[in-house]
């Protein structure tokens, strides 16, 4: 079951399905500083709009942006403007680091910087003999942003420099905390227990001694469940540990979270222009197959934060 979207004047607001719907994620909270699972009550996902550049540097515009992410941990961005050098971003990062103690964004790999780019290439990689996941047609299932870091970002933004024109691409989001409430309390200890190998895509080893990294996918002592998780990376390390990655599995699947804590973002919801940033660790991320070769994102992850029930944040 596919989410409603309702257009309004001047942007287009994304209504969330079923019970998720009923319970609503906004930015309005019944007081300062509450996560999803308090009192949080949302309806739609937030949107921004930047009219110019500058708006990456205006106080109130980057408050914004920090109160979204951090109440809802997803925010929608329209820029009226070009920007192929993907400047508002690196401007807003400055300005989120300098206003609100965001950690400034990790390296990809051991040759990439800051940015990297989302799209399909058969030949030229950007990690030199290796190609990313994010560099074929293919789907990808759903996933965490540099779950094999330690510690791994917080935030993630993909900006679309070229939307699908042939309507594939289409980028899908799953709420944790409503995710994990469809897991048995067995499952849940098992995935917050640090039995798990995750395995670093050799496209993004930094450093050639380093190509794991031990520890649990469920952290429930936040202020909201978290999760770093990409399976085909994931080597259950105890028998306890594969059967919760099967329960997992079998739960994303089903069609009662597809209902109740997922979105589904088409080309038309991001077109050209548009910027999407997403709490990492509250949100998985999935993408169906890309009909568009010309399809092109830039992706950005900062803020790295410790990962487990005994971490927290700066905040």
């Amino acid at each position: 079951m596919q989410a409603a979207f309702r257009h309004t004047r001047g942007s287009r607001a994304v209504q969330l399905p079923g019970i998720l719907a009923a319970r609503a994620y906004s930015t309005l909270a019944s007081s300062k500083g509450d996560h999803l699972g308090t009192d949080v009550v949302v309806h739609k996902v937030p949107h921004l709009i930047a009219p110019t550049l500058e708006f990456s540097q205006n106080r109130l515009h980057v408050d914004q942006v920090a109160e979204n992410l951090d109440r809802v941990g997803i925010l929608r961005v329209t820029l009226e403007f070009p920007d192929q050098d993907s400047e508002y971003l690196q401007r807003l990062i400055l300005n989120l680091h300098k206003h609100h103690g965001h950690e400034l964004p990790i390296s990809h790999s051991s040759t990439r910087g800051w940015f990297w780019d989302v799209r399909p290439s058969e030949h030229e990689f950007q990690a030199g003999a290796h190609q990313a996941r994010s560099e074929t047609m293919q789907d990808f299932p759903w996933h965490t942003d540099c779950s094999y870091e330690d510690p791994p970002p917080r935030y993630f933004a993909l900006q679309v420099l070229q939307h699908d024109r042939f309507r594939g691409g289409t980028l899908s989001v799953l709420n944790v905390e409503r995710m994990i409430r469809y897991l048995s309390p067995s499952t849940r200890t098992a995935l917050e227990t640090p039995e798990y190998r995750i395995n670093i895509p050799a496209e993004f080893i930094k450093d050639e001694n380093h190509r794991h990294i031990a520890g649990s996918i469920l952290a429930i002592g936040h202020e909201a469940p978290i999760m770093r998780f990409r399976e085909d990376i994931l080597v259950p390390l105890t028998g306890s540990a594969r059967k919760a990655l099967q329960d997992l599995n079998a739960v994303l699947a089903s069609e009662d979270v597809g209902a109740d804590a997922t979105l589904h973002l088409t080309p038309d919801d991001l077109p050209t222009g548009s910027i999407i940033l997403m709490d990492n660790r509250r949100w998985l991320h999935a993408r169906n197959r890309i009909n568009d070769p010309k399809r092109h994102l830039r992706r950005v992850r900062w803020d790295t934060c410790v990962f487990g029930n005994g971490g927290k944040c700066k905040d």
